[in-house]
């Protein structure tokens, strides 16, 4: 398996909201998978309850280090679960603010480039408001059987706010 930090770039034009990113878990899974960076290799963290499988595809961007000290996680948004390892080339519509045992572990929202079902859609707002509601409550919730009241969702935002996150956790990226 290749280290996706060496092969890929955070993304061939990120200032217009294209990006790559490797899905760790795809939608509807109850297993929370994680990037391994130190071993560049997957492993499973846990097996969540059915109840908790994850609502949208949930990967990262390459390159990248959030506030919490992990790569900038991505909701990938498709009709159909992606299978873990596979990476794309995708289009960012928005940003999920969530805070995580009071750190930032911003969510950036995406849809794959070459989508022909969700691919017309730019802006997160075209989800609509149930889409949010969903998102805000599983993870609002999914560490509630084991430490309830630890997370909050924040808010969402748009394209240019989660292009200007991605570009920090790139700048991070290069600091380190």
């Amino acid at each position: 398996m290749p280290d996706f930090n060496k092969v890929l770039t955070p993304g061939e034009d990120v200032d217009s909201g294209e990006i790559n990113v490797v899905v760790e878990i795809p939608k509807g899974s109850m297993l929370k998978i994680e990037w391994n960076r130190e071993l560049a290799a997957f492993e499973l963290d846990r097996v969540e309850p059915g109840i908790f499988a994850k609502p949208v595809n949930y990967g990262f961007i390459p390159q990248t280090l959030d506030e919490d000290g992990d790569e900038l996680d991505v909701l990938l948004v498709t009709a159909e679960g992606v299978p873990t390892g596979v990476f794309t080339k995708a289009k960012v519509i928005g940003i999920v603010n969530f805070e995580d045992d009071d750190e930032m572990d911003h969510k950036v929202v995406a849809v794959p480039v070459d989508d022909r079902h969700y691919g017309s859609i730019t802006s997160i707002d075209e989800l609509g408001d149930v889409w949010k509601k969903q998102i805000e409550h599983h993870f609002n919730h999914y560490k509630d059987l084991k430490k309830p009241g630890t997370t909050d969702v924040q808010g969402f935002a748009g394209a240019a706010a989660a292009i200007k996150i991605i570009n920090e956790c790139i700048d991070r990226w290069n600091q380190q």
